[in-house]
């Protein structure tokens, strides 16, 4: 091996190193053998190496050479100077590409499909067992990631200190917190000189939402967080958790607190379950605490239960997806479609004892605008339930709903599922355009022109109960709304009544002579405009979010 040889071979292989050095800092492949990007990586790597080797030795090829004939000194150039790539450094560069060309097809579903469908087991579950009765929802995330990042910026913009440096980041974390919904996200830089100017003080505090009350509430870290996915360099998240795990395939990274308010990163590892690149799912699950870059890995069995979200709702129902469509194989998912049964478009949250569950209804891909039943996902187990409850499916209450107020131009966000006088019913929010939660609205599943609207909870479901009774769903005396310790019974002299229309909702304000304001819905009770100051009059009232504020169940006039 002449030198030539060796010095263009060095040459090559430091291109290769810093291309990889740079890339691998850069873009941050998984060094594991199921992976793409680790395939696609390697390619580029080769590359990197073969193709300043044959120009090196191509010009080595075309070196000027000078010879001394009858004492004169003459110039003179090799031939075939032109670089050439011939047929073995290409195939060194599509080898890598060609491995995951051919582990693709032979881990697809055209050859596997009975295997993609029995990724998952689905329990068959009794809606009305698992779901009891409700009049009031506070396990439901009702309000989507829009109108929580509505929220938490106007509260994030109370606190000038803060604001000024840090924005909220986009990513909300459905959890659990204290055995009701919530959604955090923790602040963020928002540009390099911010990092470069806060990277000391880190990361202060999240913001934590409460999705069922539509209220926000900012709160500070004990501790602040130094590795975020909005920090540069060695502060990265990911960049930090690579370096950490090199060989580990990361799928989802979720912000999550636990019960002392202590930040933490969920971050799922994936690994394909049928041969080299097929049905990628959850094997390991990292722990990681982004205060002080410590973190724990464990299989995802061991997960600890504060632990809400391992499993995103997006690869939740594409496992449904596979297990209902590819049961009876790749043609028949196909063609004829025998059995056949996909989740809908989206997902909801709700919280079940200490978990996050994702909901999603399951239709026939060969039907239209109806459903056949529910699922719910576990979040952190995998778990899976079937409700065969036939209905319609979101999207057509989704928009029942809106049509309920069209002239309002509102938007619904996506529904779940409660039971409400024994029937299957979707609940949702509407929003205005500025994604601000306006009403509540329940849509029954058999029958989606039952649809009720109301500004809060007790509004709605005295009126969908009312529709219920009308249209001979239940008995009336279902309807009556239930005497519980939060229903107090008072007698007032009115002092003052007004009536207020907010978003096309009248609705009226009486005082008592208690100081006490009393208000209460005219689409519930038309008889309450027959209330004049100076009348003493018997109310049912509940509490309101505002203390000196109550809600009218039921009046009459005081003896």
């Amino acid at each position: 091996m002449n030198k030539t040889l060796i010095r263009n071979i060095l040459l090559s292989f430091a291109c290769a190193a810093l291309v990889g050095t740079v890339g691998y800092y850069i873009f941050l492949p998984p060094l594991h053998l199921q992976s793409e990007a680790f395939y696609i990586s390697l390619s580029v790597l080769i590359a990197a190496f073969v193709i300043p080797f044959v120009f090196l030795q191509a010009a080595a090829r075309g070196e000027e050479i000078f010879v001394r004939n009858d004492g004169k000194t003459r110039r003179r150039v090799k031939p075939n100077s032109k670089p050439k790539l011939t047929a073995l450094p290409l195939l060194l560069i599509a080898v890598p590409i060609l491995v995951l060309i051919v582990g693709t097809v032979i881990s697809s579903t055209v050859f596997n499909a009975r295997s993609y469908a029995n990724i998952i087991s689905v329990e068959e579950a009794v809606f009305e067992e698992d779901m009891p009765e409700t009049d009031s929802v506070t396990n439901i995330a009702l309000m989507d990631s829009a109108t929580a990042s509505v929220i938490g910026n106007r509260t994030l913009g109370s606190l000038a200190n803060v604001v000024s440096q840090y924005g909220i980041s986009g990513n909300y974390s459905q959890i659990n917190y204290a055995r009701s919904p919530r959604k955090v996200a923790h602040l963020e830089y928002l540009d390099f000189f911010k990092w470069a100017n806060n990277r000391s003080a880190g990361v202060p505090g999240y913001v934590m939402v409460d999705p069922v009350k539509n209220s926000a509430e900012y709160r500070s870290f004990k501790k602040p967080m130094r590795y975020v996915e909005s920090g540069y360099f060695s502060d990265d998240l990911m960049r930090k958790l690579r370096f950490e795990y090199p060989t580990k395939i990361f799928g989802s990274c979720y912000f999550e607190v636990d019960e002392e308010e202590n930040p933490y990163y969920i971050v799922s590892c994936m690994r394909p379950q049928i041969l080299m690149f097929g049905a990628s799912d959850v094997e390991e699950v990292i722990i990681f605490n982004p205060c002080d870059g410590s973190s724990e890995i464990m299989p995802v069995e061991e997960t600890p239960a504060w632990v809400d979200c391992v499993y995103p709702g997006e690869l939740a129902c594409k496992k449904y997806d596979w297990h209902g469509c590819l049961s009876g194989g790749f043609l028949n998912s196909i063609i004829g479609n025998v059995g056949c049964k996909a989740t809908t478009e989206d997902f909801g949250y709700i919280v079940i004892e200490d978990d996050v569950w994702y909901f999603t209804g399951v239709t026939s891909i060969t039907a239209d605008e109806s459903n056949i039943g529910f699922i719910i996902s576990n979040a952190r187990t995998g778990e899976y339930k079937f409700y065969s409850v036939v209905g319609a499916e979101e999207y057509s209450a989704m928009g029942a709903a809106e049509g309920e107020v069209q002239e309002k131009a509102y938007v619904a966000s996506f529904p779940s599922l409660v039971n409400i006088s024994g029937e299957a019913t979707y609940i949702m929010v509407l929003k205005d355009a500025n994604s601000i939660v306006k009403l509540y609205a329940l849509v029954n599943v058999e029958n989606y022109s039952i649809v009720a609207t109301g500004a809060t909870q007790e509004e709605v479901m005295v009126e969908y109960k009312r529709l219920l009774v009308q249209n001979n769903v239940i008995d009336e005396e279902e309807n009556v709304p239930p005497e519980t310790d939060d229903t107090v019974t008072v007698t007032v002299t009115v002092t003052d009544v007004r009536i207020v229309t907010v978003d096309g909702n009248s609705r009226l304000y009486l005082t008592g002579d208690d100081g006490v304001v009393y208000r209460g819905a005219f689409d519930r009770d038309e008889s309450l405009i027959l209330i004049a100051v100076g009348d003493k009059v018997t109310l049912k009232v509940v509490d309101t979010d505002h203390e000196r504020i109550k809600e009218i169940r039921d009046w009459s006039t005081a003896e």
